[in-house]
């Protein structure tokens, strides 16, 4: 490990052909940033088993599972006991993703919102947190996201948020955590990072979504888990804090969100 700084990358996709034969590389230089834990997000439950083996393999890599609603209508409809029956592996640490996507695939919005449903239904039975990809879709996004909550609670990361401020207010109100991924570092990003500093600092989270959307100073590049540390930094800048006390907050405000994870720390 190193003396930098601890985070956690809370959104990655590690399973992903871009880092075929490369894990060990990629990982040791997740840690050499200060990124000591990565949450690999697998999106087709039927690609659970290659994602559940890599977790298995790092003990510093999580996972989480579900259908991400791009492939929602491609997928077999996941049922709530399916999930259940995932969360009970000891690495398998949040719900989804899941969401609503209406950029490329707005004809599968009945199907998109089912699937939504069922994946809040496991997060509120498991107690794990819900894991939101949302895209053109803030008013559905919003209503549902509250409609269930007042149906019975349940936590939530709204990943790799760049939507509307309407949205980040709705999830916030309802205790939702927002993430910032790579897109809030862009230098066109002044209006998503006024919204980033507008939320309390303890409902944020850093991610890469990689290997998509690499910050500054690697745009343009395959993103990997140890550029984390590039969009913390700029988070820090955003609240006005130093990097060391931002990574601070973000590690306890991941550690509340994901328990599972940080029960794992404790363990380990």
């Amino acid at each position: 490990m190193t003396d930098a700084p601890q985070i956690t990358d809370s959104h990655c996709h590690l399973d992903f052909p871009d880092f075929e034969g490369e894990l060990d590389d990629v990982i040791a230089r997740a840690h050499e940033a200060g990124v000591t834990r990565m949450v690999t997000i697998c999106t087709r439950l039927r690609h659970e088993p290659r994602v559940r083996a890599i977790a298995e393999s790092y003990d510093t890599v999580f996972y989480a599972a579900g259908t991400h609603p791009m492939s929602a209508a491609e997928e077999p409809l996941a049922t709530v006991e399916d999930l259940i029956a995932l969360a009970s592996h000891p690495k398998f640490v949040g719900i989804g993703e899941t969401g609503l996507d209406y950029h490329y695939t707005a004809d599968s919005k009945p199907i998109q919102q089912e699937s939504l449903r069922i994946h809040i239904e496991a997060a509120r039975r498991t107690g794990l947190p819900l894991i939101i990809h949302a895209r053109e879709a803030d008013e559905d996004m919003a209503r549902i996201l509250t409609e269930e909550f007042r149906a019975g609670e349940y936590s939530c990361v709204m990943h790799c948020f760049s939507s509307s401020e309407g949205l980040a207010r709705a999830a916030l109100d309802l205790g939702f955590y927002l993430s910032m991924s790579g897109i809030a570092a862009f230098p066109k990003s002044e209006e998503l990072r006024a919204i980033f500093a507008a939320a309390p600092v303890d409902r944020i989270l850093v991610e890469t979504d990689s290997p998509y959307l690499a910050p500054p100073p690697k745009r343009g590049k395959r993103n990997e888990p140890a550029y984390t540390a590039h969009t913390a930094r700029r988070g820090a800048e955003v609240f006005g804090m130093s990097y060391e006390d931002f990574a601070a907050r973000t590690q306890a405000n991941f550690d509340r969100l994901f328990w599972k994870a940080a029960q794992w720390k404790k363990a380990a």
